[in-house]
């Protein structure tokens, strides 16, 4: 009689567990059908969109539809250009990352209907009216990150510089390869202004690399705090996304997952 009972009593405990995992199993996959799957990744100045591999690497074992824009780095029209045509591309909600200038953006591109939410890494946000080079009026660049104009108007990072500046937390070989891969940047781009703001109306995330020395982390928790994006400390350079790949993906799968498909 005994036997029974506990044999009772643990078939009812086996069908309760059951059912909780299927509860939970059936949880996930509503998450995961309410999960943004497209990603559309935007370099900033001095670099090109290669430096973006660690990440898509990591999103796209997740399943995500990962893209990369190369911007042109002529002017801020023509990068937004650049973003808009690979937006065109994506076939559904997707998730807007941008790195240091590219910030500006997906601040500028972010309008388009398709983006459900905004990725900020290291980057910069002006409001309309404003410029990417007015952000460092208050909390100027460290004295760590030179540029250097050239006679046709586009400058470079020094060269001396550059690893200090804008890759402290890199391997030598790998600082030295970006330093003399390095794509120029028209400078007049720094001057121009925004016409659109995307994170007024689009949720927004913010990497802060706390070992920034192209953009003061001072300055990135302050843009992060002004856009109302939700921050995350990332111990890391200007290039935290090229050192910490897991880690920034980890943010933009966040925001893919609570940005949950639904368009502003």
């Amino acid at each position: 009689m005994m036997i029974r009972s506990i044999r009772t009593v643990l078939l009812a405990a086996l069908a309760a567990a059951t059912l909780t995992g299927a509860a939970q199993a059936q949880q996930e996959a509503t998450l995961g059908d309410q999960r943004v799957k497209n990603v559309v990744l935007v370099h900033g100045a001095f670099a090109d969109g290669s430096g973006w591999r660690g990440v898509y690497d990591e999103l796209t074992q997740r399943g995500y539809r990962v893209s990369i824009v190369q911007n042109p780095l002529t002017s801020l029209a023509d990068d937004v250009a650049a973003t808009n045509r690979v937006l065109a591309r994506q076939d559904g909600p997707t998730i807007l990352v941008g790195h240091s200038y590219g910030g500006s953006v997906i601040t500028e591109a972010g309008i388009d209907p398709k983006v459900a939410g905004l990725v900020y890494v290291a980057a910069l946000a002006p409001d309309v009216g404003e410029s990417t080079g007015q952000q460092f009026a208050e909390i100027p660049a460290p004295p760590s990150f030179i540029i250097e104009p050239q006679a046709d108007g586009f400058g470079f990072v020094n060269l001396e510089k550059f690893k200090l500046g804008f890759a402290g937390d890199t391997a030598d070989a790998d600082a030295a390869f970006l330093r003399d891969s390095q794509v120029p940047i028209n400078m007049s781009i720094f001057d121009t202004k925004l016409t659109h703001a995307a994170w007024h109306d689009k949720p927004s995330w913010a990497v802060i690399a706390t070992q920034d020395s192209a953009i003061d982390p001072k300055l990135l928790r302050h843009t992060a705090k002004r856009i109302g994006a939700v921050a995350e400390e990332i111990e890391g350079s200007h290039v935290v996304f090229l050192t910490k790949p897991k880690a920034v993906a980890d943010v933009i799968d966040r925001a893919a997952r609570l940005s949950g498909g639904n368009l502003n």
